[in-house]
């Protein structure tokens, strides 16, 4: 967004970055992606909202004043009239709550799960603890990423589950994937039906314990059930924002009471999609669809911290996932990378966005831009892209072509503001 332009509306023949991102958070084919780059105005989205799918906070949306735009297939808040920068400033300072009810939860149960869900991913699914949580990359046959998720061990040992939370605009090919590669070996069900919040900053912890007692016991990537007003909750303390906070999954019928007694404490606002977007770039976390996608691998995508050692080559349980032998042979060097994942910052105040091509000084092409914005915390144009090895090490200078117009950058390292999970 422009420091110039206002967060809830633009002023005239100028374009905030609400409008370029609200104008492109469409039903599309391709992914669940964000599209910054987006027309000059803000036009009637291609699907009418009788067509879109309402989470359980659709009504407290509109309440709320929300801009609703289509994500996902569902009719979603992009922005509330405080705006996006106020919304994403308020949640590095206090606390933000996003509805991310559109995304997939999906519980997998039997003896035979944690061992075939590893057959599916590059991480160690069978060596994680009860009520830890784990970062997980369903891959294709190619070792392209599929989706990314998150999974939770629901102590399925002992007739519990593995409890995932996929993508919104990919959850249904998740779950048909899953059944058609290991459903025969578990127990596959999909809630789809559940409230999903994220309720994320340094002070969530204090307003989500007046509501949940024990809340705060809970470390970065951990998980527990809890008890509200009669209902069934699971708060895990995780997010996609680079700050401490939680996700909460709970009933449909009791989303709707749960977030407005959230919003009661005084230290909670709530965030729409578009913020959601530049807190996650700021964090240097990947948004599917963007910059990890079924043609990029886990290595190219510099998520080598995902593949634990066990599943690496010379690993009790190495290999032995979709496109083990090109993910490995990345990762050991034995198959040469052509491209790589990276930062960069610019060096003019230009927001380099989404789809821009990357040179170098003698104009040969390097790539593109897969995720850009001006960070509204770092006050400077950042994103993310893929390079070749040659031209990825930190303060390589790139140009970006912005409108036909060179743009210096330089690679910078991830994240561009530090994280602030709570390990204990």
């Amino acid at each position: 967004m422009r420091p110039t332009e206002g967060a809830s509306a633009a002023s005239p023949g100028r374009i905030s970055q609400v409008e370029r991102t609200a104008g492109q958070l469409t039903d599309t084919p391709r992914w669940s992606v964000f599209r910054p780059s987006g027309p000059a105005r803000l036009e009637s989205p291609p699907v009418s909202a009788p067509d879109l799918l309402h989470t359980p906070l659709h009504a407290l949306h509109l309440e709320l004043g929300a801009r609703m735009v289509p994500f996902a297939g569902y009719n979603m808040p992009v922005q509330y009239p405080a705006g996006l920068m106020a919304e994403h400033l308020h949640t590095r300072s206090a606390a933000g709550l996003f509805d991310v009810s559109h995304m997939g939860q999906i519980s997998i149960r039997g003896s035979d799960a944690a061992a075939a869900l590893e057959s599916l991913m590059p991480v160690d699914v069978l060596g994680l603890g009860v009520n830890r949580q784990r970062y997980g990359l369903l891959l294709n046959d190619a070792g392209g990423i599929l989706d990314d998720l998150m999974f939770v061990n629901r102590d399925v040992a002992a007739g519990g589950d593995l409890f995932l939370v996929v993508n919104g605009a990919n959850k249904q090919a998740d779950l048909a994937h899953l059944q058609a590669r290991i459903g025969q070996r578990c127990q596959i069900t999909a809630q789809f039906d559940r409230g999903l919040l994220a309720l994320q900053g340094p002070q969530a912890v204090t307003a989500l314990q007046r509501l949940l007692p024990g809340v705060e016991q809970l470390v970065f990537m951990t998980g527990a059930a809890f008890r509200w007003n009669g209902f069934d909750l699971f708060a895990t303390r995780s997010g996609y924002t680079g700050e401490d906070g939680f996700e909460i999954s709970l009933p449909a019928d009791a989303t709707d009471a749960f977030a407005r007694a959230l919003l009661a404490q005084p230290e909670v606002k709530p965030v729409g999609l578009g913020a959601r977007n530049s807190l996650r770039l700021e964090a240097g976390l990947c948004l599917h669809g963007n910059d990890i996608d079924p043609g990029i691998t886990p290595i190219e995508a510099g998520l080598n911290w995902a593949l634990q050692k066990v599943r690496r080559t010379g690993g009790a349980r190495a290999g032995g996932f979709p496109g083990a032998d090109r993910v490995l042979g990345q990762l050991d060097g034995s198959v040469p990378l052509t491209r790589m994942r990276v930062g960069l910052v610019a060096e003019e105040r230009v927001p380099v966005r989404e789809h821009t091509p990357l040179q170098d000084d003698a104009g040969a092409a390097l790539g593109e831009v897969s995720s850009g914005l001006l960070g509204p915390s770092t006050q400077t144009p950042i994103a993310m892209g893929m390079v070749p090895p040659s031209h990825a090490a930190i303060g390589t200078r790139l140009l970006a072509i912005v409108r036909g117009k060179p743009v210096p950058m330089r690679v910078s390292a991830l994240p561009f503001v530090p994280n602030r999970y709570h390990r204990g």
